[in-house]
């Protein structure tokens, strides 16, 4: 038994074609993310661990941890962008 990797739904073959647009866009959103997440953690990390502490910049764990989730916020609103909410449902 064989299993289809893409199922046509409406029996519309130009729907292959935007499955296509739709998964080049999810790819290039995945590129994004992980960008945005490399640099946020270049930055914060070091923070994190006190290397600014010699200038008297010292943050507390619970800020750190704040700061943390941020990330996880901000990544999660890049990643929902409308853009690709709005072709993902045709609208």
């Amino acid at each position: 038994m064989e299993t289809a990797d893409v199922i046509l739904v409406r029996s519309n073959p130009s729907d292959v074609a935007s499955i296509f647009t739709l998964a080049k866009a999810a790819y290039r959103k995945m590129v994004q993310n992980l960008l945005w997440a490399t640099g946020y953690n270049v930055l914060a990390i070091p923070l994190a661990a006190g290397v600014l502490a010699s200038l008297g910049i010292i943050l507390s764990p619970a800020m750190v941890a704040v700061l943390m989730s941020l990330s996880t916020v901000v990544g999660c609103m890049y990643a929902v962008d409308k853009y690709v909410v709005c072709s993902l449902f045709d609208l």
